[in-house]
Formats: structure tokens, sequence, C-alpha cells
């Protein structure tokens, strides 16, 4: 499967230390005959299989569910992750999420798709013994089964590895013996199999497979939630619930690297979910305000409307340039792996690209979900319309896969933690910002080049800030976290924006090139205006930092873009198509 770009992989963060080229990207309009069609049978499967039965999946019915999960295994919608040689399909990470995007439609269908093909697989996948993967993989990729991941406890909220679930071998040394509890838990009401997390002898967290049907596991009602309503979450009870030895997963007392590595992945498939959720809510708020009339003309006409639909474009294609490049970095540093321990060690190279394309990723879906319920009055917020059913389903996102704030400190604190490690090279940069100037010419398009010097001048303000917080807070930046999180927002920002030049640049003498600019540099410039307010607060915090609120100043000067226009013209594009410009 081919994405058209560069072979060689970028590390983890480096695009805040290094301009990367067009050719370094993936990008959506440069997909392979193989990729379109993963997006075809995944749209088609929506339309023909969940479509006519969506109500009725909402309303929670274990069975259709099972039914439909099913007809997923059988078009290998459900192995795109699992190896051929256990019963999937083995596509690439992209083919991955273009399934995830396009299956973001179903509604709450989507969430027990999601926890069945990620969280309820990958730990299976990647660290599952031969054993264990025969005997579990094959039906997981065709549906015959149903898998729950069972790591949150009653009041540990965030803090997953404070678990209280303990695992005890007994005398005979053949099984251990569970106790405890789990909530929140995705598909408990149907699932066949569940990957729980327990300590040996109160502090070896493991990961253990539990069987439906052992002897002790029990569950509570459903809970009754905001949203998402058509998926089961349920407690999950241990009482003496005695697993054979052989279904410990992975190593004893590395049941923390399982769990984090398998949220890194459900943190990509969330973003985008979030491109296809965003770009289905810009088709009706489309739609819908060019059919609404006030004041004798339809409201798609009035600016304040305009404002929202192109600001929501731009979001969308920058979300959207961001994932897929993301995906397309991924792929490359996987091409060549073989074993469990490469593919791992490729999966985590990409630790703070997870984290805020997660959290900015939620909010942009969130933000255009509000702004669509906003266009359409107070049908939006009747159920007689789809919208109030977005808007509860997707509230649930900026929680899931660690809460968007746990992502923001994981963002910065990961990037701060690579620099102490030497595995990226961020104080001789930021030192560099610090006493250094701003970029003023630059070899590039010209109808980018502002756009493109922005943002390499947005970069040098980052690093001039979380420079500034490493030296002036030293050991304890990491109890900054007001300073911490709004360093990630501006690293999503820069990145964000970065990827969607990076792919207008590249459609450059394509149909819709002009389309694309107008979007990179709406993103672009409300970005540096955006980070302008972050970076400001973060430096009056940081010890010394006001004395070079001149410099930062300096980086994110006024760039004078009338981005009013630009987001007319935008809202323009949409109108024309009656949806997202930049299908595929």
């Amino acid at each position: 499967m081919s994405t058209k770009t560069d072979n060689h992989a970028k590390t983890g963060g480096s695009f805040l230390i290094e301009r990367h080229s067009p050719e370094d990207i993936s990008s959506p309009e440069f997909f392979d005959k193989e990729l379109r069609m993963v997006a075809k049978t995944t749209q088609s499967f929506v339309e023909k299989e969940i479509e006519p039965v969506f109500d009725k999946l909402e309303a929670l019915d274990y069975n259709l569910s099972k039914e439909v999960l099913a007809v997923a295994g059988d078009q290998g919608l459900l192995g795109v992750d699992i190896p051929e040689r256990l019963g999937g399909v083995e596509f690439s990470k992209t083919a991955s999420m273009i399934v995830t995007e396009n299956m973001a439609n179903s509604g709450s269908f989507s969430v027990t798709f999601n926890v069945q093909t990620g969280i309820g697989t990958l730990p299976i996948v990647y660290f599952g013994n031969r054993s264990q993967q025969y005997r579990y993989l094959p039906d997981l990729a065709n549906g015959k089964i149903v898998s729950a991941y069972a790591l949150t406890e009653p009041g540990a909220g965030s803090d997953s590895l404070n678990s209280k679930t303990t695992a005890v071998l007994n005398e005979e040394g053949s099984h251990y013996i569970l106790n405890g509890s789990k909530m929140w838990i995705s598909n408990a009401g149907f699932a066949d199999v569940f990957i729980v997390f327990a300590k040996i002898d109160g502090e070896k967290f493991t990961a253990f497979l539990v069987d439906r049907g052992t002897k002790g596991l029990s569950f509570g009602k459903e809970e009754k939630k905001m949203g998402i309503k058509g998926s089961s979450t349920k407690l999950v009870i241990l009482e003496d619930v005695a697993v054979p030895k052989e279904l410990v997963l992975g190593e004893i007392g590395r049941g923390h690297i399982i769990a984090f590595q398998t949220l890194n992945i459900g943190r990509l498939k969330l973003a985008a979910g979030s491109v296809g959720g965003a770009k289905s809510m810009i088709a009706a708020a489309a739609n819908y305000a060019q059919e609404r009339e006030q004041f004798g003309m339809p409201i798609a006409k009035f600016g304040l409307i305009k404002e929202k639909i192109g600001k929501m474009a731009a979001d969308t294609f920058a979300l959207e340039s961001a994932v897929y490049r993301m995906t397309g970095e991924l792929d490359k540093r996987l091409e060549d792996t073989e074993s469990q321990e490469e593919q791992l060690a490729a999966i985590d190279e990409y630790l703070i690209e997870y984290s805020f394309i997660k959290f900015i990723g939620s909010e942009i879906l969130d933000n255009i979900i509000d702004e669509t319920l906003q266009i359409h009055g107070g049908n939006g917020f009747s159920a007689e319309y789809p919208i109030e059913l977005y808007y509860r389903n997707s509230r649930i996102n900026r929680i899931f896969e660690g809460t968007n704030e746990i992502n923001r400190l994981l963002t910065s604190g990961q990037l701060l933690k690579r620099a102490m490690k030497g595995r990226i090279d961020l104080m001789g940069p930021a030192q560099a910002a610090m006493t250094g100037e701003p970029i003023s010419d630059i070899d590039a398009p010209e109808e980018l080049k502002k756009a493109i010097i922005a943002n390499e001048n947005l970069k040098k303000a980052i690093l001039l800030t979380a420079g500034a917080a490493a030296m002036g807070f030293m050991q304890s930046v990491e109890r900054e976290q007001e300073v911490m999180a709004k360093v990630a927002d501006m690293i999503a920002a820069v990145y964000l924006s970065e990827s969607a030049i990076l792919r207008a640049q590249k459609l450059i003498g394509e149909p819709k090139a002009d389309k694309a600019i107008r979007l990179a540099k709406i993103f672009t410039f409300d970005a540096i205006d955006r980070s302008r307010v972050f970076g400001t607060e973060a430096l009056r915090r940081i010890p010394n930092g006001t004395a070079m609120l001149a410099k930062f100043n300096a980086y994110l000067t006024e760039h004078g873009t009338d981005l009013i226009e630009l987001r007319r013209e935008a809202a323009k594009d949409v109108y024309e198509n009656n949806a997202y410009v930049f299908l595929v």
C-alpha cells in the first residue's frame, strides 16, 4: 500500500527542531488504489449494515451488535491490525486509520468496533505468545468472539496503575487467583474474553486473559450514560477467578507496558475517528445552512455562519493532514520490523505525537459538533435531528484513552524526558531560540512562504518557552501543570499547522491546490494568534520568563492576514460541494 512518501522515517518530536518537506508526508490525495478500496469497503459497510439498524443498535442490542461485528469480520474489517497467519489481513497503520475514520459515523457501534479492533486485540498481537495468539486472534478477526479491555478501577481514575485488583498464584502453581473489580468496561455485556490487569504479590502489575464463563467472573448492571448508549458498559467483578498461568499476557510485572502501548495506538485511532465525525458534521452544517432561511435569505449567507463553516473546514483539514502524516511515519518505521520487540520500539517512537493528536483531535471534533448544533438552532437541540446524538456521543472522547489533561502533560513531559535522555536535542535549539532572531526569508513556494515562515518561527517560540520552563523550574517543572499544558497546546498547534502546510504544498499543481492553501493559511495564522496567548501566560509564570517576552513576541509578530475573508472563502468552497472539500 503506497501513500507516495519519502521512505525515511522521522524521529518522534523532530518536527520541532527540523524543517520537514512535502515529500516526507503521507496525504489522502496520494493514497493508492488499495487504500481507497479500504475506505470504500468501510463506507459501504456503514451504509449497508449499520444505517438500516442504526436505531436498534443505539438502543443496545447485544445480539445485533455481535451479528454486525461478525459481518465486519467477514469483510476483513476486524483483522486490519492482525497478521495474515493469524486470520487477519495485516494492512498498514494508514489503512487501519482509514477504517477507523470511516467507521466514525456508526454511532455507538463505533465504540464496540474500536474496542474489538484496538484495545481488545492489539495487546494479544504485540504481547501474546504463539499459543495465545492462535487461540484468540483468528476468532477476534472473524468476529466469532468479542473482546473487552479491563484496566480502570473504581476510584483509580486516570491513575490506572493504582490497581487494587490482586493476583495470587495457587498452591499447585497452576492458576492465578484474581480478586477485584473493574469499571467502565466497554463490551463487557457480551464479550467472550477480557484483558484484565492485576498486581501479582501486590506490586507486579500484570495482564491476564480471562474467558467469559470462568467461575467467579460476574458483572454489574449496564451503566446509564450520557452518550454512546448503544455500547455495553459494565462493572466487571472478579471473585476468586482462577486463571491458568498460561494465560498471563506478556511478562509478569510488565503490564504497564501493555497498558500504555495499547493506549498509544488508541489515541491515534481516536483522532482518526474525529476526522470522520468532523467531515460528517461539516456536511450537515453546510446543507442545513443553505436550506434554512431567516430574514429572507439562507443563513449560509450570514457572516457569522460562514465564519463557523470556514473554521470547521480548516480545523478538519489540519487534523486530517496530521493524522495521515503520523500514520505515514509509523508505517515507514514499522516497514522492516519482524519481531514483537521491533514493532513495539517503532510504535514507541511517537509517544509525543500520540498524546497531542488525541487531545487536539477530540477537541476539534467537539467544537465542530457544537457549532453544527448552533447552526441548527433549536432543531439541533431536538432528538428529531441527529446532532444531539453526535453531541452526546462525542463528549466521551475527551475522557477516553487518557483524559485530555493527562495527554497534555504527557506531550510536554515526554518531550522533556527525551531531551534529558539525549533522544532529541531540545536544549541546544532552545538556547539558540533565546538569543537568535526570527526567520525573515525562506526558500519556499510564494503562495505559502508567509505561512511557512510563521510556522518556523512558532517552533522557535515553543523551544524558547519549553527551554525557559526547563531551566526555570528545573526538577519541579512537571508540577507546573498549567505551564506544561500551554506548551503542549503550542506543540499540537505547530504540528497541525505544519502538516496542513506540507499537504497544501504537496498539492501545488493539483486541481484543489488553491483550496488547500487557503485552509492551511487559516489554521496556521489562527495557531499563531492562539499560541501568542499560550506562551505569554506561560512565560509570565516561569522564573525570569517575562524577560523573554520581547523575544517571544518577535517570533510571533503580527501576521496581518485577514482571517475573516479567508474563512468566508473557505465556507464558499464548502457550500459549492455541500460537504468537506477534500473527500477521498
